[in-house]
């Protein structure tokens, strides 16, 4: 590739939807991508991979008149995504909304996710951890991604080996756990059948290929669950069959943890948005120790069409409590007929949970079946430091939104259903009025069809 005369610039697709500008002003180039503007060098004196792929290792060298700098791993930087780091898949979380029958399922390690460039080892956040040479030994000159991991309940002591700038011997209990090769393309069965054709040719000592077996429905799914997390796992990771690779988060790929099977009495019927406008949209539903909240996904289009009764019991599934003791992407099973009242096979919520009351009902056109307003559902009062969090689950679309009131500050945060999102803090005359514009905006979210977990 020619390199950049005085004045001229390059386009350069990297991690991102747009492309990185590469620019020579002078002899001294830029690129605007994140690694190259966070540094703290003077603009001189900075480079990144994009400019180093584009010039060449050895003009940069020249260029800076020093070796070109190698950035070793930090604390949790196998955690987190940075700037410059690969252009990882990164899993969204399954919902119980989905039928994952024929889904490629495999255990979530509780490794430290490593990308394997054909060189060396790059974290998430882009920072190299020095592996020793013969750990390297076998390894192809393609892209892999996987996770560095000693054994289940052994997270720490991975972090502490794989950070180490040394390149010792603590290693040798280190196995690089291979789950895709990113650049052989095509769908994932072609990707991880290369993966495992790699390893059974080349027999590296110190890398595997990871077991993916298909999943056969939602028993096969919970009973694996169950026997992993016996064994002391984390929980199980779901690929999409013939899936492509995609950088960044992808719903072709869901991490699955534990989940509680519960029992709740149904309050009131709350009415529908979108493609559910004129039949019931979410179950306003209580526990035994008076905890309210929502039930939204699992229904059929019959269900939503003729919704459980109120003061009927309902099977639901959740994956955890919140602090509130709130259950979790909670999902309907079915409705108990055997049951005198709701409980549940998780331990007790806190009996401070906050609790929501229903107010007058209004019915929907065309159904017998009485719904409350949104607006007749009275929402828990804020809490300093504790958000508010509502969630938007319709056909592609997932989102989360949540509002803080911390004094005359009100702080927001917003994104997909997965993501840490993006966040916003306005400040306003006084308490009262903080407040005042935080209930509005509630009110704002619940119209447009956002439900409160």
């Amino acid at each position: 590739m020619p390199d950049l005369e005085d004045g001229q610039s390059f386009e350069m697709q990297g991690s991102a939807s747009r492309p990185y500008i590469i620019k020579n002003i002078g002899g001294v180039y830029s690129c605007t991508c994140p690694a190259w503007r966070n540094q703290s060098l003077p603009p001189e004196r900075r480079t990144c991979k994009h400019i180093r792929k584009l010039r060449g290792d050895a003009a940069e060298e020249a260029r800076l008149n020093s070796p070109l700098p190698t950035r070793a791993v930090t604390a949790g930087a196998g955690d987190e995504e940075g700037p410059g780091g690969p252009p990882l898949l990164l899993a969204e979380t399954w919902l119980n909304d989905l039928d994952l029958a024929g889904w490629w399922m495999s255990e979530k390690l509780d490794g430290v996710r490593a990308y394997w460039d054909g060189k060396m080892f790059i974290s998430r956040a882009g920072n190299q951890f020095l592996a020793p040479d013969w750990f390297l030994e076998g390894l192809p000159d393609v892209p892999l991604d996987g996770e560095l991991w000693i054994d289940r309940k052994r997270f720490q002591q991975t972090v502490s080996v794989v950070r180490r700038m040394d390149r010792g011997e603590a290693w040798r209990e280190v196995r690089y756990v291979v789950f895709d090769a990113p650049a052989v393309g095509g769908e994932f069965e072609t990707r991880i059948m290369f993966v495992q054709d790699h390893v059974r040719r080349k027999k590296p000592k110190f890398a595997v290929a990871h077991e993916h077996v298909l999943c056969k429905g939602l028993d096969h799914l919970r009973q694996e669950l169950a026997r992993v997390e016996t064994l002391g796992g984390e929980g199980l990771m779901l690929r999409q069959p013939r899936s492509k690779y995609e950088a960044g988060r992808s719903s072709t790929l869901l991490k699955v943890k534990r989940f509680h099977d519960a029992e709740a009495k149904v309050v009131a019927h709350q009415p529908g948005e979108g493609k559910h406008t004129g039949r019931m949209g979410s179950l306003l539903v209580e526990l035994g120790n008076g905890t309210r909240f929502s039930v939204g996904t699992g229904f059929s289009d019959k269900d939503r069409a003729n919704p459980p009764p109120v003061g009927s019991v309902i099977t639901f599934r959740y994956q955890e409590l919140t602090d509130a003791g709130v259950p979790r992407f909670p999902s309907f099973v079915g409705v108990r007929t055997d049951v005198p009242g709701p409980k549940t096979s998780h331990p007790a919520a806190p009996k401070h949970a906050p609790a929501r009351t229903a107010g007058s009902l209004a019915p929907i056109k065309g159904s017998t079946t009485a719904v409350p307003k949104p607006s007749a559902v009275k929402p828990p009062a804020f809490v300093p430091g504790t958000p508010r969090h509502f969630e938007y689950i319709e056909g592609a679309s997932r989102k989360f939104w949540e509002v803080e009131v911390n004094g005359a500050e009100v702080t927001t945060r917003w994104g997909r259903i997965g993501t840490d999102g993006r966040s916003t803090t306005k400040s306003f005359a006084d308490d009262a009025a903080a407040l005042k514009a935080a209930e509005k905006m509630v009110d704002e979210k619940t119209e447009e069809g956002y439900v409160e977990i």
